[in-house]
Parts: structure tokens; C-alpha cells; sequence
């Protein structure tokens, strides 16, 4: 692939033009060195600041915005920030909503999905028992179906925060994110040029993206941890798989990890974060990745999510 150019299926100058206006320009920060208890400084993209609390209002803009809107409106199904998004974006459009949520959604993203006016189905236990539910739905309804991850359109939305990036900060050398089923890191991959490493950070009770890139193909693997309500797709998705296969870097990290990053992004901080928008972070934070001192490191804070009331404790 030509690195100058966009993917054939991956329009991120039509999603560019597609969201002016309908989403927020999210502020980077520098916290200085020693936030975080890391010499080094980092940029934090706060992503947590988008409408609906998090990315994913991106890639569902573009979708309903390029699609000629059904008078059954839209449909999703999602672990909750996909969900919030989807009413989000109906809700600004004038339209209705219905959105299939797994058990293991937070009640704090269920009720602000519901608050928007969408319809909520909470069904079966994980992320992929709410999308079998949220497709046979959609073939009674004829809804558009707005999938979180595996759809060009959805990553040509989260594409635009990276071409955001590229204009708020200068010579950037690595960007850090945190991976579900692969959307946000895809428009990443997408939006990059081929000099900017993507490093894609999973929990290691979620990482469908690391066991792809070990057995050379998508897999599915068993979800589970603290983080599963937004990083917890069972398989890599098939679009977001051309992108990220041969383009960036993956680790894990543990649980405790991630805690341990969203209680120093409020200490040292003040950004409140879901533990899906703290799991970039924890790469760094714990130490398991080693970052030059002069490179440029941004990281994205993807998710704001959460009942904040556990991190005044």
C-alpha cells in the first residue's frame, strides 16, 4: 500500500467532511514529566471529552450521515460506549433508536444510553450475544445496523481523530491505544503516516488482537476483566484486520495495570477515565513498554464512561 494514500475502502477525507460540526475537536494536553510517575513527557489526547463520553461518536456519525436513514432509524448493538454513540447520534438527527447491550455493560452506561431516548435489550453475557441478538432485529426492522468496529465507514470515523492529531501535535514518533474489536486503532493505522508507530495495548483478559497477530488471522478468545464492557470483542474485526496486521506493535497488560493508570490519570491528572480509556496508558505507566526519552509519545484517553465516585475515595 501506497503510504501516501488512504485504503480504497477507508474514505477518511469524505468522513473528515462528513463530521464538521457534528463532533468535538478534542483537546491534547502535556501533563510534564513525572505525571504518572514517568520521566518522560507524554501528550494525552483526551478523547474522554467527546460527545456520548468517548470515540466512538465518530465512527457512527459517519455511518448514519452516509446512509440514507430508514424510518426505523438505527440500531446497534455495543458493550455501552458504541450504545451511548448510537442514541447520541439519533437523538441529534431526530430519529429513534434501539441498542442490545451484554450483561456485562456498567449500569452507568446502560442509563445514559436509555437517557438519551434510545431503546435498550440487554442481552445474553458478552459483547458478541448482543450483536447475534442486535442483526436478527435488524433484518425484522430494516434499521441501519451501525457496527462498532467491523465496518469502513465506522473506521473511516475514528480515522478522524488521528487526522485531528496530526494537527495539534508536532513530529509525532509513536501513538498509544487500546484495543477492542480494532476500530479506533484501525482509523489510526488509516490516518497515520507509515513513520508514526501504533502501539495497540490489550488487557491481557481481552486480547483478541495479540492472539490474531500470533496465529496470523483473526481468533476468537475468552473475554473477561475490568475493562470487558469496552475492550471485550471476542475476535478482531475482519475490516479493521487489513489495517492492523501488518502495520503495528501490540502488548498486554494486567488488570491491576489498568487501575492502577485511571487512579493516576484522576491523582495526577484530574481526567476521569473508563478503565477501557485508561489501558493506552498502563503500557506506560507500568513499565512494560520502554519509550526513548526524546521520542514523541501520544496517548489516547478513548473512554469517560464511568461512576467516578470510587476514584474520590
Amino acid at each position: 500500500m501506497d503510504p501516501d494514500s488512504e485504503p480504497a475502502d477507508i474514505d477518511v477525507s469524505s468522513a473528515v467532511e462528513r463530521l464538521a460540526g457534528r463532533v468535538r475537536r478534542t483537546p491534547v494536553i502535556f501533563p510534564g514529566p513525572g505525571a504518572f510517575g514517568v520521566a518522560k513527557e507524554l501528550a494525552l489526547k483526551l478523547e474522554c471529552l467527546q460527545h456520548a463520553g468517548s470515540f466512538k461518536v465518530r465512527g457512527s456519525f459517519n455511518n448514519a450521515l452516509a446512509a440514507e436513514l430508514p424510518d426505523s432509524g438505527l440500531i446497534a448493538a455495543s458493550g455501552g460506549n458504541h450504545g451511548v454513540a448510537v442514541a447520541h447520534v439519533a437523538r441529534s438527527l431526530g430519529i429513534g433508536a434501539e441498542v442490545f447491550v451484554p450483561g456485562v455493560s456498567s449500569a452507568v452506561k446502560v442509563d445514559r444510553i436509555r437517557a438519551l431516548g434510545a431503546t435498550v435489550h440487554v442481552v445474553g453475557e458478552v459483547y458478541d450475544d448482543a450483536q447475534a441478538a442486535c442483526d436478527e432485529r435488524a433484518a425484522q426492522t430494516h434499521a441501519l445496523n451501525i457496527h462498532p468496529y467491523d465496518a469502513s465507514l465506522t473506521v473511516a470515523g475514528q480515522a478522524t481523530l488521528g487526522v485531528e492529531l496530526l494537527q495539534q501535535v508536532d513530529e509525532i514518533d509513536t501513538v498509544v491505544v487500546a484495543v477492542g474489536g480494532g476500530g479506533l486503532a484501525a482509523g489510526l493505522a488509516a490516518a497515520l503516516p507509515f513513520n508514526v508507530r501504533v502501539l495497540c495495548v490489550e488487557p491481557e483478559t481481552s486480547r483478541c488482537l495479540s492472539a490474531a497477530i500470533e496465529a496470523g488471522r483473526p481468533v476468537q478468545v475468552d473475554v473477561g476483566g475490568v475493562a470487558a464492557d469496552s475492550l471485550g470483542a471476542k475476535t478482531i474485526g475482519s475490516v479493521p484486520w487489513k489495517l492492523l496486521a501488518d502495520r503495528v506493535e501490540s502488548v498486554v497488560v494486567p488488570d491491576e495495570a489498568i487501575v492502577t493508570a485511571r487512579r493516576r490519570l484522576w491523582d495526577d491528572a484530574r481526567v476521569v477515565a473508563e478503565h477501557g480509556g485508561a489501558t493506552a496508558l498502563a503500557a506506560v505507566t507500568s513499565g512494560i513498554v520502554e519509550f526513548d526519552p526524546d521520542e514523541r509519545t501520544v496517548v489516547v484517553v478513548c473512554g469517560s464512561n464511568t461512576d467516578p465516585r470510587d476514584l474520590l475515595d
